[in-house]
């Protein structure tokens, strides 16, 4: 139901979370997911000293979520080297917490390459990060969790079913954008997200550099075809 997708939207997809019916229980859960299981514990596998700037590095990708992010802006934000932001975004992303969204290119001039987008895989860590479970009706941010949601689940349906495709998100420096691009040993299809009823086009740029690409529009009444 719609309802409850809206609550995975804010709480995620834990499935603990999933069995709670008060939203304060699963505000708590979440909350001590991050303090604890996230910090202490990744924290101390890694040997790590800085649990303060762990969770600013996390909160920065929270806030940046679905939005291209430059390591050096980065470190510059948090007093921390290049290097530094680099090996904290690849531990975070072997424990499955955060993951990268690579820019898809066959080296045409005016197309975005070097960019990368993180988002989470499960979007009530990254709402208990910057402490905002407000109801997806009074959220600016609403059309980014849609787009985290997704993405994570289609990637979780690709590593189910064994079927290595690729994900990337396409971008040209005149500013159009395709939410997704899934690209497998013969075939490359593009998708787009939308929380609401409108149903863009494909970009013309895109349709005409990659003519043989799938194109579909992905909304609310037709995503549990793409999730499942």
């Amino acid at each position: 139901t719609h309802a409850n997708l809206e609550s995975r939207l804010i709480y995620g997809s834990y499935p603990e979370i999933v069995t709670m019916d008060n939203p304060d229980d699963q505000k708590e859960y979440l909350l001590d997911i991050v303090n604890a299981y996230l910090l202490k514990d990744i924290l101390s596998i890694e040997g790590l000293k800085n649990a303060s700037k762990m969770k600013d590095l996390l909160r920065l990708i929270a806030y940046q979520m679905g939005n291209e992010v430059a390591y050096d802006e980065l470190g510059k934000q948090l007093g921390m080297s290049k290097n530094t932001i680099e090996k904290y975004l690849d531990l975070l992303s072997k424990v499955y917490i955060i993951y990268r969204l690579g820019a898809f290119s066959t080296n045409l001039r005016n197309e975005v390459t070097k960019a990368g987008k993180w988002y989470f895989y499960d979007n009530g860590i990254r709402n208990a990060l910057i402490g905002n479970f407000n109801p997806v009706n009074s959220r600016q941010d609403t059309g980014s969790l849609w787009e985290s949601y997704l993405i994570s689940e289609r990637i979780k349906l690709n590593h189910f079913h064994g079927m290595h495709k690729e994900f990337y998100f396409w971008r040209n420096y005149s500013g159009s954008e395709i939410d997704l691009i899934e690209r497998s040993a013969d075939q490359i299809n593009a998708f787009e997200f939308k929380w609401g009823e409108k149903s863009p086009k494909i970009p013309p740029t895109f349709k005409t550099n990659y003519p043989d690409v799938s194109y579909s529009v992905i909304n609310r009444s037709n995503y549990l075809d793409f999730i499942c």
